[in-house]
């Protein structure tokens, strides 16, 4: 069932049973709640789900919360709180990811567990240039080229995301709110272009399950920031993978949040 959401509110598909610690799915730079459909509904008959519209984005364009991982973070626990929700299981990926990690170290008391796709701020290179190509897309063919750089060299890129990302990109304004963001998660230093990063010391505060999924093949955030992560951590890294493990390993990321959840004191 789609929420409908005032201009200033987030917006959110929330379907599924009732009667469980929901799951909240966050999605990555310039996409959509839309990518979660399907991991959405593999899990409705378990357990409720909501998947969000980040601010500036699908149709959170003017809700508030618009710029960093933080501010982001900030907006969904505003929007948790006023469904009353005081408990959830997170699964994000890539900005979704870091978006989600600040939720984990703000409030450690909502997150039952956080299970992590290629999640921004892990490090700090960042593929700047293929993210500016990828917000600046507004056509099929063009989209669709930057999109093959994001999945792993064997991997079709759905059509369904392409149309998708298309057409919540018909809108005025979309571009500008996309630069907005990649202006509040880029930092230019002596060395380069990098994303803001989440220090280590902090995940490590962390005592909720949290398992971190990668592809080897993700050139957009390298595989080796799974790497050194907190010892309560735990990394899953596939072969022949890109970024886009939502499409790429649809399987094996429920399998390991279903584990995730169970792993949760109160899952």
């Amino acid at each position: 069932m789609a929420d409908t959401a005032a201009p200033d509110r987030l917006y959110c598909v929330e379907i599924g049973a009732a009667d469980a610690v929901p799951i909240v799915f966050l999605h990555g730079f310039g996409a959509a709640a839309f990518v979660w459909a399907d991991l959405q509904e593999d899990f409705a008959d378990e357990r409720p789900s909501l998947a969000y519209d980040l601010p500036g984005h699908g149709q959170s364009l003017d809700a508030d919360g618009i710029g960093s991982a933080g501010h982001m973070a900030g907006a969904v626990t505003a929007d948790l709180t006023r469904r009353g929700i005081s408990r959830a299981h997170f699964v994000g990926h890539s900005m979704g990811g870091a978006v989600a990690s600040k939720i984990a170290l703000r409030t450690p008391e909502l997150v039952a567990s956080m299970t992590l796709l290629a999640p921004g701020g892990y490090g700090p290179e960042i593929n700047h240039r293929l993210l500016r190509r990828y917000a600046s897309a507004a056509d099929h063919d063009t989209l669709m080229v930057v999109l093959e750089n994001m999945y792993g060299w064997n991997s079709a890129v759905p059509e369904r995301v392409v149309t998708g990302l298309i057409e919540r990109r018909n809108h005025s304004g979309v571009q500008e709110k996309l630069e907005t963001i990649l202006t509040a998660i880029l930092v230019t230093r002596d060395s380069g272009v990098e994303q803001g990063i989440i220090a280590r010391r902090d995940l490590a505060r962390l005592t909720m399950p949290v398992k971190v999924l990668w592809g080897t093949q993700d050139r957009v955030v390298p595989t080796r920031q799974a790497h050194r992560l907190p010892p309560l951590f735990a990394a899953h890294v596939f072969e022949d993978t890109g970024h886009m493990l939502i499409e790429e390993r649809p399987s094996e990321t429920a399998r390991l949040i279903r584990q995730n959840i169970r792993s949760a004191r109160d899952g």
